[in-house]
């Protein structure tokens, strides 16, 4: 089976000008490959870089060196220093990114937060809104809730709009970070579930979970970026 995304010798660094310029080096010399319905899990301490490698393969970060390839409408794409329109046009179809926080936008209605990735994918409006309510009842979101704006619902409830908005949709890589923190039993249950068949259905899967019985559950290999070298095939992989 071909990778899907192809990482090598990717380094971060931040230069902190409020402390005479101090360059603060994050991630250093980081390679894998990602295949289809695998899930990679990042591991590492805090600050070990593994929010600030999920921001880079998603373009907010741009990597101080080194190489990301993503298959893209058939054809290979390097990430770094593509233009904004290239990493926009990634997001649209082939990367998701299920982040911790939800930036609500003022009188946009849950369903409409929800049903957005699959109405830029040109899905039916119909078929979206189907989707949509499927993915909100399945997650516990009272239907009274679904036409109000998620600004003032709970954490775990902006938690959970935000993992229908990046399930609502087949993406060939999916990005998540912490998608089970603060959730209980039941919702944790479903996130998960919705993991596995995004792999089954052939989602290539990078994540970050702190909850250890989480991503033993969902991990088919782990990247150490505390000892990851730079290779695709490196020393820093370990099995599930």
């Amino acid at each position: 089976m071909d990778a899907i995304l192809k990482v090598s010798g990717i380094g971060k660094r931040f230069v902190l000008h409020r402390a005479q310029g101090t360059v603060l080096t994050v991630l250093e010399g980081i390679g894998f490959a990602l295949f289809p319905g695998e899930c990679l899990v990042l591991s590492g301490h805090s600050g070990a870089g593994k929010s600030t490698l999920m921001r880079i393969l998603y373009g907010n970060y741009l990597a101080s060196h080194g190489s990301i390839r993503i298959r893209h409408g058939g054809e290979w794409l390097e990430m770094v220093g593509a233009e904004p329109r290239q990493i926009l046009a990634l997001r649209r179809h082939t990367i998701g990114y299920v982040s911790q926080f939800l930036r609500a936008i003022p009188r946009v209605t849950a369903l409409d937060v929800v049903m957005e990735p699959a109405l830029l994918r040109g899905y039916a409006r119909k078929t979206a809104q189907w989707k949509a309510e499927t993915l909100l009842a399945r997650l516990n979101i009272p239907e009274r809730l679904w036409h109000l704006a998620p600004g003032t619902f709970s954490g775990g409830e902006q938690q959970r709009i935000n993992i229908a908005r990046g399930f609502i949709a087949p993406w060939p890589v999916l990005l998540v970070d912490e998608p089970t923190a603060s959730l209980d039993e039941t919702n944790r249950r479903v996130v998960l579930d919705l993991i596995a068949e995004a792999k089954a259905a052939g989602s290539a899967i990078i994540g970050i979970f702190h909850d250890r019985a989480a991503r033993e559950a969902v991990a088919s290999r782990f990247l150490d970026l505390e000892n990851a070298c730079a290779h695709i095939e490196g020393d820093a992989f370990h099995a599930a």
